[in-house]
């Protein structure tokens, strides 16, 4: 098993998982509490993310239009999301995000609402502008993911007045899109996305989505309802992707000791370290450091985060054959895994 299969996989599962939350929460919150998370999340990316990217990926100095179109392609194709640029001029540039879309893959698009899309066009695409301290700059929607059109799709204009806040994102079905000129596509500098980074950054692309979504879901839910779904839609993730976690690991769907070992493997790709040790009554403790999961998250926040990331992990171990009890301690650096076999149907 090489550490980059565990990144790969890791990338994988935190995807799965953001997914399964979407869906979870769209089944069981109202639709305006699906665009306000949405909303939320992506304001957070944004302000996280969006100024500080610029001199990473070569975008310092470019008309306002074509940075933030050039942006959007150069920061989700580093995550394996497809988008393709076309350029009218220096004052309008469109993006275009291709099938399968990564925020609703496979067939999960069919139960997200229409809310979701409204919600992080307005929280990321209406803001651009207001970052960039450009009032002319705003965004058109020219086609949306989940309303039976060609998928999302506009571009970012920078206008001859200044914009009101309503103006900042505009809607125009009808408009006509410029044809795709591959010559025309950005790719990062090359000197600074070598392969390894390039993997990382997948991986880090998934996870972050968890880390800030988490943390947008109880802003809208309060902490305990956001806990109830995380931890619910986490633990039905990892029972129902371990097998492809297995596999791209080498794991072994054995007992305790496979279970540990695929810990061990799998924490790798995290850039988290596990120190094994033999327990009482034929059970396994693992002492997990790193937490990379949380890195810079405090408080409460830092608190609810891992108690939802651990029911992947629990749920990836009860997916074996075996039967086992998972339990996990949260220190203040670590986490504490004690791993025993059970007789019992109904584990803890």
């Amino acid at each position: 098993m090489s550490e980059t299969h565990a990144i790969v996989a890791q990338a994988e599962l935190h995807h799965q998982y953001f997914l399964g939350l979407q869906l979870m929460v769209a089944v069981e919150e109202p639709r305006a509490a699906v665009y306000d998370w949405m909303f939320r999340l992506f304001r957070r990316q944004h302000e996280e993310k969006f100024l500080s990217s610029f001199g990473k990926l070569g975008l310092e100095g470019l008309p306002h239009a074509i940075a933030c179109a050039k942006y959007h392609v150069l920061s989700n194709g580093v995550g394996g999301v497809a988008v393709e640029y076309m350029e009218e001029s220096d004052r309008k540039a469109w993006v275009r995000f291709r099938y399968p879309r990564w925020m609703f893959a496979g067939a999960a698009i069919c139960g997200i609402p229409k809310e979701s899309g409204r919600g992080f066009l307005h929280g990321w695409y209406a803001q651009n502008g207001v970052s960039l301290n450009n009032p002319r700059l705003g965004f058109v929607c020219v086609s949306e993911d989940v309303t039976g059109q060609f998928g999302l799709c506009g571009y970012f204009q920078e206008y001859g007045y200044d914009l009101r806040p309503e103006q900042r994102l505009q809607f125009a079905p009808t408009a006509a899109v410029p044809r795709f000129d591959r010559t025309q596509q950005p790719s990062p500098p090359g000197s600074e996305w070598h392969e390894s980074r390039l993997i990382k950054a997948n991986r880090n692309y998934a996870v972050d989505f968890i880390r800030n979504g988490m943390r947008a879901l109880i802003e809208v839910l309060g902490r305990s309802r956001a806990q109830e779904l995380a931890q619910r839609s986490a633990r039905l993730t990892g029972l129902q992707h371990y097998p492809r976690m297995a596999q791209q690991v080498g794991a072994v769907d054995g007992g305790v000791g496979d279970a540990a070992k695929f810990l061990i493997d799998i924490m790798a790709g995290m850039g988290d370290r596990c120190s094994l040790e033999a327990g009482p009554d034929g059970s396994v403790l693992l002492t997990q450091t790193g937490l990379n999961v949380v890195r810079n998250i405090q408080g409460a926040d830092r608190h609810s985060v891992l108690i939802a990331w651990i029911e992947l992990w629990r749920g990836a171990v009860h997916s074996h054959r075996e039967f086992m009890d998972v339990q996990c301690e949260i220190a203040a650096d670590s986490l504490r895994w004690k791993i025993q076999p059970s007789s019992a149907v109904a584990m803890t």
